[in-house]
């Protein structure tokens, strides 16, 4: 376990230097979060037509509020926790695969719903605004600064734990039921 205890630090302190570097943030993040940003557009024009998408903007076209996906919240910094736990833990790389591509998928799922409902959250608080007054959002910000940030990281501290749970343990007979494990041991008669 010392192991992880180095390799995960390392990994997440690598991942992070390279999540903010410009070439990466112009090639990688910036596309990606563009990218959230017309999915969560799409599934808002599911249930109405009320949602534009401008690059990681989407703005409502009936009332004129929008909201940015900037960094922190696209799931990425999720993302790297959790492919550093997945990577830095000593287990087979095929279950190290799925547990990324699954805990992804997850991460990005949960992001998805964040993004949808602070849009709607702050499309329902500035509709009570004053024109020509400061719009005060206080739930918005309370549910974008602390609620979803905190269940993010949490999505990714609960796929990593399922993880640990699905991965084999040594010497365990496989799931399939095929054998391969070592054997039970005989039962000795008492007296």
């Amino acid at each position: 376990m010392l192991g992880f205890a180095v390799k995960f630090p390392l990994i997440v302190l690598v991942l992070f230097f390279l999540y903010l570097l410009q070439p990466v943030e112009q090639w990688v993040v910036d596309p990606f979060t563009a990218g959230i940003a017309k999915v969560s557009t799409w599934i808002i024009d599911l249930f109405d037509d009320d949602a534009v998408t401008f690059g990681k903007v989407i703005q409502s076209t009936h009332t004129g509020f929008a909201v940015s996906i900037e960094r922190g919240c696209n799931g990425l910094e999720a993302v790297i926790i959790l492919f550093a736990a997945l990577f830095a833990f000593p287990a087979p790389w095929k279950h190290r695969i799925v547990g990324f591509v699954v805990g992804f998928v997850a991460i990005q799922a949960l992001n998805l719903v964040r993004i949808i409902s602070l849009f709607y959250m702050g499309e329902w608080e500035t509709a009570k605004c004053v024109p020509g007054e400061p719009c005060v959002t206080p739930w918005f910000d309370w549910f974008h600064h602390y609620l979803w940030q905190a269940l993010i990281i949490l999505d990714a501290l609960v796929v990593w734990l399922i993880w640990l749970r699905w991965l084999p343990r040594p010497g365990a007979t496989p799931r399939d039921g095929t054998g391969g494990g070592q054997a039970e041991p005989a039962a000795v008669p008492a007296g």
